[in-house]
C-alpha cells in the first residue's frame, strides 16, 4: 500500500517535498517512481529510481527535481524546485514490487497528492 502526502498550494519559485509511504511485506521493491498528470493532460513520468540507486529524472525538471528513497522509513520522496505553474499537477508515486522468490513484477500507485503552483 502506497500512500502519497506533501502536495499544496506554492507560489512560483517555491519548493514542495512529496512523500510515499510503502507499507506492507514480504516483497522487494525493484523499482520506485514519480508521475504527474496536469489538468487535461495524459499522466507523464517525472522521475524514476532503480533498486540499483540509478536515477532518471524527465527532461521538463531536471536540474530542479530529485528523487530519493529512505530505506529505514520506507519512504520515497520527490524534492522539488523553483516550481512553475506548468508543474501543477496530480502526482503519483509507483512502486514495481514482487513477492520474494516469484518473478513476475507487479505495480502498486499511491492516491495521488495535488501540486498547484501560481503564478
Amino acid at each position: 500500500q502506497l500512500q502519497a502526502s506533501g502536495g499544496g498550494l506554492v507560489q512560483a519559485g517555491g519548493s514542495l517535498r512529496l512523500s510515499c509511504r510503502v507499507s506492507g511485506s514480504g516483497f522487494t521493491i525493484e523499482d520506485l517512481a514519480w508521475y504527474r498528470q496536469p489538468p487535461g493532460k495524459q499522466r507523464e513520468l517525472v522521475a524514476t529510481l532503480s533498486s540499483g540507486s540509478t536515477t532518471n529524472i524527465a527532461m521538463a525538471v531536471q536540474g530542479l527535481s530529485t528523487i530519493s528513497y529512505d530505506n529505514a522509513e520506507r519512504t520515497l520522496f520527490l524534492q522539488m524546485n523553483s516550481l512553475k505553474p506548468e508543474d501543477t499537477a496530480v502526482y503519483f508515486c509507483n512502486v514495481r514490487w514482487r513477492y520474494y522468490g516469484r518473478t513476475s513484477l507487479r505495480d502498486a500507485w499511491g492516491r495521488g497528492t495535488q501540486v498547484t503552483v501560481s503564478s
